[in-house]
């Protein structure tokens, strides 16, 4: 049997058939330090930056020595729980003065979507490597942007698309490049999430006592605080994310693309709305199918807020549809369904080890080790799955079917057109590299 290191590094490897280029990675020296320790500086602590933070603290080799948050509230509770576990740590408001400290190695970037692209470019041109959450850029001009930063720093960059580093994930992929399931011509992924519920319209209100509102709107359009838009449910809202497109659409669209060695799609077309709840505060579509049109094939992803019975009995998953049989993978596992006889059936098959922490593991040992081409999510990969999911909200915000013209790097329409360059507002730009 393959072994489980094996195993992540072909996932890794696997991202060339995305059109990553391994060749722009550099190799050095280990940033490790006289004490044998990699600090570690947080942005974002009231998330999944958390939750980086705390796999990141399990490793040995790993100090948690800063932490960032635009809220008090959250920050003075993280810092109390590190004091408990015995850990001190400076603390931050502004994170240029987090990546002013030359003693972080490494920058988690946890905060909501329309901060990452600035916090990386500027993590990255302060020497420091970054773990960035996903997705990566809030639009296309952002991915490519943060490609070509981490390219012209030569840091260790890696996407939190944890998914990549579960074995089990890892070992579909592997069926599906066998060719046992026979030609493949249609790829399903889905998000049914039952635990997503309405988002009640709520009036405006003072910004809450230790928050500072401004600097957590950063580039985004100047607004009177609203808690619908303020922490997890963000995401929701145009401004600063791109709804369940881009939250659970990167972790399972990522392994439709791997499975099939896909670069751009030719065509989307996506169709939906607020169909469950249509007086909710919530901007993005609770129901969305999407089509996307490949050489061969298409992908067909699917969303659905409040509802939990999605394909297979899955509230969510990936599904390979090929001549002999479909392969269906999600967190709970893969298996293969048989066509008619035309292959022999795959029981259930899946792993209890924790995804994330692999996935942390994996990004340490590369800024140790400096060995770029073995991160298991690098930010060419990262980036091309959100530039796939930015084009089918684009597509749903334009109402039509919308075609890629690779060569220009650009829609066929004008107004899709529109949607590829972020609009920075309040002063804030984005970088030029």
């Amino acid at each position: 049997m393959t072994s489980r290191r094996k195993f992540i590094r072909q996932a890794g490897m696997a991202a060339a058939g995305v059109g990553i280029t391994m060749n722009s990675f550099a190799t050095g020296k280990s940033i490790l330090g006289a004490n044998g320790k990699i600090n570690v500086g947080v942005i974002g602590v009231n998330g999944m930056g958390w939750s980086d933070a705390k796999s990141m603290m399990k490793l040995p080799e790993v100090n948690i020595v800063g932490l960032c948050d635009v809220d008090d509230n959250v920050l003075n509770w993280r810092k109390y729980e590190l004091a408990k576990a015995g850990t001190a740590v400076t603390t931050y408001g502004d994170y240029r003065k987090m990546l002013e400290n030359k003693d972080i190695d490494v920058v988690i970037v946890g905060t909501p979507d329309h901060w990452h692209c600035l916090q990386m470019v500027e993590a990255c041109s302060a020497g420091k490597d970054v773990y960035v959450e996903k997705p990566v850029g809030n639009s296309i001009e952002e991915c490519n942007v943060m490609v070509a930063a981490q390219e012209r720093y030569g840091r260790a960059v890696q996407c939190g698309q944890w998914q990549r580093s579960v074995p089990h994930f890892v070992e579909a992929l592997n069926f599906i490049k066998s060719g046992k399931l026979g030609k493949i011509r249609t790829v399903k992924a889905w998000a049914y999430q039952g635990w997503m519920t309405n988002i009640e319209v709520k009036p405006d209100k003072p910004v809450p006592a230790g928050v500072n509102y401004n600097m957590w709107l950063g580039p985004a359009t100047r607004r009177a605080f609203n808690e619908n838009r303020f922490h997890f449910n963000f995401r929701w809202y145009w401004d600063y994310a791109g709804g369940l497109m881009t939250d659970w659409g990167v972790h399972l669209i990522d392994y439709a693309l791997l499975g099939m060695d896909a670069t751009l799609p030719k065509s989307v077309m996506a169709i939906g709305g607020k169909y469950a709840y249509p007086d909710g505060a919530h901007e993005t579509p609770d129901t969305l199918t999407t089509v996307y049109e490949f050489d061969g094939y298409s992908m067909i992803w699917e969303q659905a807020q409040s509802i939990s019975n999605g394909n297979y009995g899955r509230d969510h998953g990936i599904s390979y549809i090929g001549n002999n049989g479909t392969l269906v993978l999600s967190r709970g596992g893969w298996e293969v369904i048989p066509d008619e006889k035309r292959m022999e059936a795959v029981p259930l098959r899946s792993t209890k080890e924790s995804g994330l922490d692999l996935h942390t593991r994996n990004f340490i040992d590369v800024v140790k080790s400096r060995k770029f081409g073995e991160l298991t999510c690098p930010i060419q990969a990262g980036a091309h799955v959100a530039k796939v999911c930015q084009m089918g909200n684009i597509s749903y915000r334009t109402g039509g079917r919308i075609y890629w013209d690779g060569s220009k790097g650009l829609f066929q329409e004008k107004e899709a057109n529109g949607y590829i360059n972020a609009q920075y507002k309040n002063g804030y730009a984005v970088p030029k590299i």
